[in-house]
């Protein structure tokens, strides 16, 4: 759900988010239907490759990967829909939330203790995208973060389960004044579209596949959450909440993680900020 450095809206305040409650009922509703709809996508790709004789990049990378078995599949929609459940939770639970940030933009950013003494971090934030556009950028085009997030150097898709789940592999860059270090993630991503709007989860996941890589730190992130609904007086604008819940692993002092946390939320959503930009000139 989820970047290295972090993943994956402002003013949105518990009274923006009112209706959380009621999104785990329908995310669940909805997910429970996923392994039909898997079904009918499978069945999808394959007439299309039949009827045009050509494969699209996408396919091609799909053809280089061992397509998932029907009990991973099944197995990673669990562990999505359990991801966003789970943090779903902890945005609903309005009880120890702390103002940490406050930037002139209005983005805010507050920070709670679980029980373990680790925190998780609430980014809130406008943003002047669609909410379509920003599920675009942030999860079916996930593996072109890199281009625009110089925090990231790399994310590939693992597998490819479905249209709305995938397992991918991010690494964070080296980059300067990074107190957290290059660190990678295997983590489960799934999106759940509804008419308020669009969910994001996600968490990390043990793949024997793809155990942890030489030179790098195996962080875990999740059970984590972004919550992207149109802006009630202008729909061109987006209510943008983040639930950031990251283990760093190795050996850092807990001071200096509950500092860099933050400062990468900050970081990504300015990154994205000129994404977003760059798209609007170009359009």
């Amino acid at each position: 759900m989820l970047p290295a450095v972090v993943k994956l809206c402002c003013g949105i305040s518990y009274p923006h988010l009112r209706s959380v409650a009621g999104l785990q009922r329908t995310a669940v509703a909805v997910i429970g239907q996923e392994i039909t709809h898997l079904q009918r996508w499978g069945q999808i790709q394959h007439q299309m490759r039949a009827h045009t004789g050509v494969k699209s990049d996408e396919a091609k990378r799909e053809d280089l990967k061992p397509a998932p078995s029907k009990e991973d599949k099944l197995f990673f929609v669990q562990q999505g829909r359990e991801a966003m459940r789970k943090a779903l939770s902890m945005l609903e639970d309005e009880e120890g939330w702390k103002v940490e940030v406050t930037e002139s933009d209005r983005d805010v950013i507050r920070s709670k203790v679980l029980p373990g003494a680790r925190k998780v971090f609430r980014l809130e934030a406008v943003l002047e995208a669609s909410v379509e556009e920003l599920y675009d950028i942030l999860f079916v085009r996930v593996e072109e973060m890199h281009q625009w997030n110089p925090s990231i150097q790399h994310i590939e898709v693992l597998k490819q389960v479905g249209p709305e789940t995938m397992v991918t592999h991010e690494v964070s860059a080296e980059t300067a004044g990074n107190l957290i270090g290059q660190r990678d993630f295997v983590s489960v991503r799934h999106s759940c579209k509804q008419k308020s709007g669009v969910y994001l989860g996600g968490a990390a996941v043990q793949l024997e596949s793809f155990p942890p890589q030489r030179g790098f730190v195996r962080a875990e992130d999740g059970p984590t959450c972004i919550v992207i609904r149109p802006l009630d007086e202008d729909t061109r604008k987006s209510h943008f909440t983040w639930l950031l819940n990251m283990d760093v692993k190795g050996w850092l002092p807990r001071s200096i993680v509950n500092q860099a946390l933050p400062r990468a939320q900050l970081d990504f959503t300015r990154h994205l900020r000129r994404r977003l930009t760059a798209s609007a000139t170009l359009g």
